[in-house]
């Protein structure tokens, strides 16, 4: 590793420092194919820039209830072992926000029904018997046929 990379690159106690996770969950991301690490000639991980953004994406999107294979899928499109170029990050990022337009869709129906029937067939609730009358939903499918499509 050059003098030059090496003055660029941080620690994992920097990182940590700046993204606020723990050095312990820096390196499991890392084992998870999230993050990349170089080596110094003592053998100490050394981040790019670019990895806080990273971390960042993936604590973020964790938050929101992302799993990690999600997360690895989107993060899979961008380069590894250097910064993503503005149009690499824009080009993720466009993709993934059609993934959560999909999920804030998904999770505004079930804020509007959710206190209601939701056509799960349990009927438990009054107002199924206005919503649903003897389980019509079931005709759709299995499961909350209200929430899963809503349309139909």
């Amino acid at each position: 590793m050059s003098d030059e990379v090496s003055r660029e690159l941080l620690s994992i106690g920097q990182v940590a420092e700046r993204t606020g996770l723990a050095t312990s969950a820096i390196r499991f991301y890392e084992e998870q194919g999230l993050v990349f690490s170089l080596r110094n000639g003592a053998g100490h991980r050394r981040f790019r820039r670019a990895a806080i953004r990273r971390l960042s994406f993936v604590l973020t999107a964790q938050r929101l209830g992302y799993k990690l294979d999600e997360i690895r899928e989107q993060l899979d499109t961008l380069p590894a072992e250097t910064a993503p170029t503005d149009v690499q990050w824009a080009a993720m990022a466009r993709r993934f926000s059609l993934e959560l337009d999909e999920r804030i869709a998904g999770l505004t129906v079930l804020r509007q029904k959710l206190e209601g029937c939701i056509g799960c067939g349990c009927l438990s609730l009054e107002r199924c018997g206005i919503w649903n009358i003897d389980d019509h939903a079931a005709q759709r499918g299995s499961g909350p046929r209200f929430l899963i499509d809503p349309d139909s």
